[in-house]
């Protein structure tokens, strides 16, 4: 994808960066559609993101950011019992985590696997990088997921976590 026209900004009202194109005045809070993580390295703005020098995951104040995939399966519990595969989702919790334990399963600890497997089953927008969710700071997710994604090492997988959005499996990427 060509990065022209975005920048990253810091929002006033959240503090936190986002993705804006001069040419369509478009904003939004994840990164555009297939750039690659060295093309948002090289965006205007990029150490909104990234800190004072571009590539460390640190952000202002020194705050460490980390960055994850999950894969997200939805119960009829969810916050939001919806998604862009199933407008209407009915599985009971119990069932969520059969299906999450089989691609847990199947994952292993083969990253590659995990974004295949996030790509097609996962209940969120995030399917459509991978999983990818980018990078975040303490505060900007539910605390369950949080705290998970804080006690991996790089590469990690966690095992199921419960949040108000369903049962996820988390890998740490950065």
């Amino acid at each position: 994808m060509s990065t022209s026209g975005w920048e990253i900004r810091l929002s006033t009202t959240r503090s936190a960066p986002y993705f804006f194109n001069v040419d369509t005045r478009e904003s939004r809070w994840e990164a555009p559609h297939g750039l690659s993580d060295a093309q948002i390295r090289a965006l205007p703005g990029a150490h909104h993101i990234f800190g004072g020098a571009v590539g460390s995951a640190k952000v202002n104040g020194g705050d460490d950011r980390v960055r994850a995939s999950h894969l997200l399966v939805k119960h009829s519990g969810s916050r939001r019992p919806a998604s862009w595969k199933n407008p209407h989702i009915t599985i009971s919790e119990d069932e969520a985590r059969h299906i999450l334990e089989g691609y847990a399963s199947e994952i292993g600890q083969d990253p590659t696997k995990f974004a295949e497997l996030a790509s097609k089953y996962s209940d969120d927008s995030s399917h459509e990088r991978g999983g990818d969710l980018g990078f975040f700071r303490r505060g900007q997710m539910q605390k369950a997921f949080e705290d998970a994604t804080y006690q991996l090492k790089v590469g990690e997988i966690s095992g199921i976590v419960k949040t108000d959005s369903g049962l996820h499996i988390i890998m740490r990427t950065a």
